[in-house]
C-alpha cells in the first residue's frame, strides 16, 4: 500500500471542535460590540431647552441641531451643548459719581442664549459661559461706570427716578451690545446700593439732625397747643367771671332795690317798724338763754331794751 506524502498540517497542533466554535462565536461578538459601538455614535439626544452644536475634525457643522434624537449622525462628530434657558447673572461694580464718592451697585442681568446663534457663539467666542465672561460681564461694568458720571451725588443712587433710569439705560445698552453677539437681554434689575462708609456716616448724623429737628418742631406745636388752650380757658374764666360779676351786680341792685322799698314802705308807715319790732321780740323770747328786755311805752316807736348788764342798767335807747 503507498504511503501517504507528509504535509505542513502534520506539524501543526490539532484543535477540538469546541475550540473552533467559541473562536468563531467570539469574533461574532467582537463584531457586534463594534457594530453597536458604531451605530450609538450615529445617535445623538440634544436636551429639552438646548442647542447642539457639532464640529468635525476642528471644523465647526453650520447645520444646529434642536432637542430631541437625531439619527443618523457621523460618529465622528464632536458636541458642543448650549443651554438656551433664561439665566442670571449677578454682578457687583464700584460706581464713582461727580462727588468722587464710589457706591457699590449690585445688578442682575437676566439673559439667554440666542438658539438660532449658537454656531456663531461658537466660532467666534466659545463656550456659552465664555460668552458671558467675555461679552456680558465687562459691558456691564461699562455702562454702569458711565451711569455714574451722569449722578452729580453718591445718595442719588437712592432715589427711586435715578435707578429706575438706571435701570432703562443698562437694559438698553446690554441688548444693543450683546444681540449681535447671541446673547439676549431679557431684563435688568438694581438689586443693592451700598454707599461709601464715610457717606454712610455723615447721611446717618443728617438723620439724627433731621429727627431732632423734627422732635423740636412736635414739642414747638405742643407747646403751642397748650398756650392756645390756656388761651381759651384764660377767656372762657374772664367770659365766666363778667358773668359773676353781672350776676353779683344784679343782685346788689335788687338788694338795693328791696331796702329801697323798705326805707319807702317806712317813711310812708311808721307803724311798720314797731310791728317788726314786736316779730323780733317774740323770736327773741323763744330763745331759751334770752334774757330780762322792756319796752319804752314812752317811744312814739317802742322798741325792745338790749339786754340787761350785769350791773343791772339797761343797755339802749
Amino acid at each position: 500500500m503507498p504511503k501517504r506524502p507528509i504535509m505542513h498540517d502534520d506539524f501543526m497542533p490539532r484543535t477540538s471542535w469546541a475550540q473552533r466554535v467559541f473562536s468563531k462565536a467570539g469574533l461574532v461578538i467582537a463584531v457586534v460590540v463594534l457594530l453597536l459601538g458604531l451605530g450609538s455614535c450615529a445617535f445623538k439626544s440634544i436636551p429639552a431647552g438646548h442647542v447642539g452644536v457639532a464640529t468635525f475634525f476642528g471644523e465647526v457643522v453650520e447645520d444646529q441641531f434642536e432637542p430631541g434624537l437625531h439619527f443618523p449622525v457621523n460618529p465622528l462628530y464632536k458636541w458642543h451643548l448650549y443651554d438656551a434657558r433664561q439665566k442670571t447673572h449677578m454682578e457687583t461694580a464700584s460706581v464713582p459719581s461727580q462727588d468722587q464718592l464710589s457706591t457699590d451697585i449690585d445688578v442682575s442681568v437676566q439673559y439667554r442664549i440666542a438658539a438660532p446663534m449658537a454656531t456663531q457663539i461658537l466660532k467666534d467666542t466659545g463656550t456659552a459661559e465664555q460668552a458671558v465672561i467675555v461679552h456680558l460681564i465687562p459691558k456691564v461694568r461699562s455702562l454702569l461706570r458711565e451711569q455714574g458720571k451722569t449722578i452729580v451725588r453718591a445718595e442719588d443712587f437712592f432715589k427711586e427716578e435715578t435707578q429706575q433710569n438706571l435701570q432703562v439705560s443698562l437694559q438698553a445698552g446690554l441688548a444693543e451690545f450683546l444681540t449681535p453677539r447671541g446673547l439676549e437681554v431679557q431684563d435688568v434689575l438694581i438689586r443693592e446700593i451700598r454707599l461709601p462708609p464715610r457717606l454712610i456716616a455723615q447721611i446717618e448724623q443728617k438723620k439724627e439732625t433731621e429727627q431732632q429737628a423734627e422732635r423740636q418742631k412736635a414739642e414747638l406745636i405742643r407747646y403751642e397747643t397748650e398756650q392756645q388752650q390756656q388761651v381759651v380757658k384764660a377767656k372762657a374764666d374772664l367770659e365766666a367771671a363778667k358773668q359773676e360779676a353781672e350776676r353779683r351786680r344784679t343782685l346788689a341792685e335788687a338788694q338795693a332795690f328791696e331796702i329801697q322799698k323798705i326805707n319807702e314802705a317806712i317813711a310812708q308807715n311808721p307803724a311798720y317798724i314797731q310791728l317788726e319790732s314786736l316779730k323780733a321780740l317774740q323770736a327773741i323770747s323763744k330763745d331759751p338763754a334770752a334774757k330780762v328786755y322792756f319796752l319804752n311805752g314812752d317811744s312814739p316807736q317802742p322798741l325792745p331794751l338790749m339786754n340787761i348788764g350785769s350791773e343791772g342798767k339797761a343797755i339802749g335807747r
